[in-house]
């Protein structure tokens, strides 16, 4: 402790003499000398090592020189680190925004999503309106408890699982050598492309048709979905036929050749999703 008070006594005297220099150069390598003496291998710099990097290299221009333990730029990313905590404390301190919701107000809009099941969020903050508490709708949806749904299967494995399900039917045309025009009938599954029924014919009539489709899906084969474009030939006779067979039909839409039953766009499976939906 002596020695201590000896060595400030000198320093202070030293630098009444004008001595600033030697004084701050003969600090910053005794302190240098106490932190290895404190180490074994590797000087291990502590926290108050680091600030007293920072108010010398504050203070003393040429504390560069006598830098030994660590580099200058790590002296200054230590200050550059002190003054970020620094603005970030005081910058935090007073922040400005909205209030706390008020944790009563919590529990009321839980007990009252829990109370009513079919409330949403519109209803909920109607209610509490009424009430006299002022909240705003975004504020009740976003604290609102969403169900916990199932995970539903995507679009696209549903038709990969139910591919089995669809068939198609279509019409077209072939012309022969002596001039005559056939017309096709064919019924196509989508699982895996495979010819169900097929017939021609030089006149084709709605009874024809509807008795094409009774062959072409004997005793218990009939599918779920049967899909067809909006030809006339199509009339009652067909529909009521199909339905007796339990089969629903999958009507393409309106002015939209690529869902055409049997061509090669809608040959794939998945372009069913078109038409069911």
């Amino acid at each position: 402790m002596l020695e201590v008070i000896v060595l400030l006594l000198r320093a202070i005297a030293m630098t009444c003499r004008g001595h600033q220099d030697l004084v701050l150069e003969n600090v910053a390598l005794r302190h240098q000398l106490r932190t290895l003496q404190r180490t074994v291998k590797r000087p291990h710099l502590r926290t108050r090592d680091r600030v007293f990097w920072v108010v010398l290299a504050t203070a003393w221009r040429r504390w560069r020189s006598a830098l030994i333990l660590v580099q200058p730029q790590t002296v200054i990313r230590w200050h550059r680190d002190w003054l970020r905590r620094r603005w970030a404390r005081r910058s935090g301190r007073n922040r400005a925004g909205r209030p706390a919701l008020d944790p009563h107000l919590r529990r009321l809009i839980a007990e009252m999503a829990a109370a009513n099941s079919l409330w949403g969020a519109p209803r909920i903050h109607g209610e509490l309106r009424k009430l006299g508490i002022e909240i705003s709708e975004r504020t009740v949806s976003r604290l609102l408890t969403r169900l916990a749904r199932p995970p539903s299967q995507t679009w696209r494995t549903f038709l990969t699982n139910h591919v089995a399900a669809f068939v198609s039917m279509d019409f077209f045309t072939v012309s022969t050598l002596t001039g005559r025009l056939l017309f096709v009938l064919v019924l196509i599954a989508h699982d895996r492309r495979r010819i169900v029924h097929v017939n021609c014919t030089e006149h084709p009539t709605a009874a024809w048709t509807a008795q094409q489709v009774v062959e072409a899906f004997p005793e218990d084969t009939a599918p779920r979905w049967l899909l067809r474009d909006r030809d006339t030939i199509y009339d009652d006779t067909v529909r009521r036929r199909i339905a007796s067979l339990g089969i629903t039909e999958v009507v393409s839409s309106p002015l939209k050749p690529w869902q055409i039953p049997t061509s090669s766009a809608s040959s794939d499976p998945f372009a069913a999703s078109a038409w069911i939906t």
